[in-house]
């Protein structure tokens, strides 16, 4: 049993009568992770941060991957989030699971699966080159139930890009700032809006750049009140954030 919803929907037929107390724990002590021997997968993690758990793919071979999703599916987990996969590894993985595969962004969310959205989450570049790690952040927070809007290529370089888009801005509940270079546009947009920005640095640069460093040294030494900064290319952690972010409570407000 993965989804919070469901251990509560048990609780309440318990609460009614229409479950035996001794069958509703017997379901709970159902054994919450799987020793795959290369893995130990979290089947609980929903129940705990609302989330199934995610696949880091970059170090795992294509057939652990497999094995993971498959143990995850048998416990009826659904839109599971399998990053830096390249594509060989995706292959080998639809040719077994249904799998909605993203090259731009390594991202593959295996058994993919309809589910209500919420809120507003707006992503927004520098550049066209952010757009890899931007992706990967507007995907994942789009895998755990979330409206997202995308505007691409709206640096500082051309600021009437960002302000020619004010509305989307403005009614976001979260925004997420990806930019490589000077790493400005946190800034930028942290003093436009009235919601948290998750800034995220990307590699994207010439030399001075340092692999993101000088990005992220700007993002994180913003004047603007609310903005937080993940990882340098962490498209992923930037979406996951937002999604947390989004679905608190008081969704009515925007």
């Amino acid at each position: 049993m993965d989804n919070k919803h469901e251990i509560l929907a048990l609780l309440r037929s318990v609460a009614s009568g229409q479950t035996a107390p001794e069958d509703a724990l017997l379901e709970l002590k159902t054994e919450p992770f799987a020793d795959l021997g290369y893995a130990k997968v979290d089947f609980h993690r929903g129940v705990r941060q609302g989330a199934a758990e995610v696949i880091y793919g970059a170090s795992k071979t294509a057939e652990q991957i497999l094995g993971i999703v498959q143990a995850m599916e048998a416990r009826d987990c659904r839109n599971i989030l399998i990053t830096r996969m390249d594509r060989e590894k995706a292959e080998f993985v639809a040719a077994s699971i249904a799998l909605d595969y993203h090259a731009d962004a390594r991202l593959g969310i295996a058994l993919p699966s309809p589910q209500p959205t919420l809120g507003s989450i707006v992503v927004c570049t520098g550049g066209t080159s952010d757009q890899p790690v931007a992706e990967e952040a507007a995907l994942t927070a789009e895998a755990m139930g979330n409206q997202v809007t995308r505007l691409y290529d709206v640096g500082v370089a051309g600021l009437h890009r960002l302000l020619s888009n004010l509305e989307p801005l403005m009614s976001a509940r979260c925004v997420i700032a990806v930019a490589g270079m000077e790493g400005a546009l946190a800034s930028v947009v942290g003093g436009l809006v009235d919601c948290p920005v998750v800034a995220v640095p990307t590699s994207v640069g010439y030399g001075a750049n340092f692999g993101g460093l000088s990005a992220l040294l700007a993002m994180l030494n913003s004047c603007a009140s609310g903005c937080s900064v993940v990882n340098i290319d962490n498209g992923f952690g930037a979406g996951y954030l937002a999604s947390m972010i989004n679905q608190m409570e008081g969704l009515e407000g925007k």
